[in-house]
């Protein structure tokens, strides 16, 4: 989850302390189970610093070089019964260099322990030590052992899932801007098939997959590691649930970064922020489209942002007619170029795929739209882990018709992510 904006002042946290103490759908002041939570998370931090973790060898589906060790830490599913059921967090891990640095000479002093969250919710950090490789870390390397994790129903993590892999990864598949109405009903006959899957495939316990929870788990892995206070850094959904932890927890915080801010304010928590994420995204598209357009002597695709679109355009409406190496549809289209949205170093690709497409050359839009099998299971589990959270955390419209007025409202001046969003 990217917003546009970012809110962490006084009035920011005294928001996100009222969203704790009063989480949507929570009961009445009556309610015991924020302290049995409370006391709950306590008990588990406690045994989790008793216990430490056990680092060895990370299993070869991780991926990860030998430098990187790999163990786990254990959590309540549900914290007002810590005594109950208990899941695994799989954990990385890598020792801080303590290499002094060339030009100063002096032996560099271990700050701790530093934990990264990318995001989603649904990302794993499990490959965050091996930024200790690059140059632009090697100070913080030195300084902090990096420390990376999947959280409850990510990766080896309590896995959860939503519906069958391959189903997930059906392509080709469409992607309107402005959808009509027998779509719209299809989408909603799907929406619905998709919730039933969430409790079929991963059963009652999908309901303790929460932001609140995450904040939770955080403060155990910062027990198991031996350490008084947390340092961490947390990326889009990260900052969010960082910033719940801070206000769980806030004796227990040493330092936070918290990159592309997610705003804490209860009444966006998560369908304002989606329509929110979706107007920052036609600003991006913008961006990209600005820039492919001051580069057209290489690409070809326009002068203006506006000639840029319409030669988007002109690929979507060929691959809606005939999907590129029989896979690539407007839905893989229009997912591969939101990563152009993230990140400034696709933009290079991106456009050049849309060139060569244009000169009957399909092959390199194929590779970078077209849906990866190997992946299947690893982008379906992070959808459920992402549609779980979000819809656990907070209350959503129930009516379709408040959903069809506000992104038709918003459809308007921001068509590109919009209704594939919602």
């Amino acid at each position: 989850m990217r917003a546009a904006a970012a809110l962490y002042g006084t009035a920011g946290s005294l928001v996100l302390t009222a969203l704790v103490a009063a989480p949507a759908g929570s009961a009445s002041a009556a309610d015991p189970a924020p302290y049995l939570e409370a006391h709950g998370s306590l008990l588990a931090a406690q045994r989790a610093e008793a216990a430490g973790i056990r680092f060895g060898d990370c299993p070869a589906s991780e991926g990860l070089p030998p430098s990187v060790k790999c163990g786990t830490v254990s959590v309540p599913l549900d914290y007002a019964r810590p005594y109950g059921k208990q899941i695994k967090l799989t954990v990385s891990h890598v020792k801080a260099t303590k290499k002094a640095e060339p030009r100063r000479g002096k032996a560099v002093k271990r700050q701790g322990a530093l934990i990264f969250n990318p995001g989603g919710p649904g990302g794993s950090g499990m490959y965050f030590p091996m930024a200790g490789m690059l140059p632009e870390w090697k100070r913080i390397a030195a300084a902090y052992d990096l420390v990376g994790y999947a959280p409850r129903g990510v990766g080896r993590s309590a896995p959860i899932s939503c519906q069958d892999p391959k189903r997930f990864a059906k392509a080709p598949t469409q992607a309107p801007t402005h959808p009509t109405a027998a779509y719209k009903q299809e989408r909603i006959k799907q929406a619905k098939a998709y919730a039933e899957g969430c409790v079929k495939r991963s059963g009652q316990d999908v309901r303790h997959y929460t932001s609140l929870n995450n904040a939770r788990d955080l403060d155990v892995l910062r027990a198991a590691l031996g350490e008084k206070k947390l340092t961490f850094m947390g990326a889009s959904y990260g900052t969010y649930f960082g910033a719940v932890y801070a206000s769980l927890f806030p004796t227990h915080v040493r330092r936070m970064v918290f990159d592309s801010a997610v705003n804490p304010d209860p009444g966006q928590i998560w369908y304002r922020n989606n329509l929110d994420q979706s107007a920052a995204f036609e600003q991006r598209w913008g961006d990209f489209r600005t820039w492919v357009a001051k580069h057209d002597k290489t690409y070809h695709l326009g002068k203006t942002p506006e000639a840029v679109s319409r030669s988007y355009e002109k690929v979507r409406d060929a691959v809606a007619k005939k999907p590129a190496g029989g896979k690539v549809g407007p839905g893989q289209l229009q997912s591969a170029y939101l990563q152009a949205g993230y990140y400034d170093d696709y933009w290079p690709t991106r456009a050049s795929a849309l060139s060569a497409y244009l000169k009957g050359n399909p092959k390199p839009l194929i590779e970078q739209a077209g849906p990866e099998p190997k992946a299947a299971k690893e982008s379906e589990n992070g959808n459920a882990v992402y549609t779980a959270v979000e819809c656990n955390d907070a209350a959503w419209p129930t009516d379709f018709a408040t959903w069809d007025r506000d992104n038709s409202k918003l459809a308007r001046t921001a068509p590109f992510e919009t209704w594939d969003n919602a």
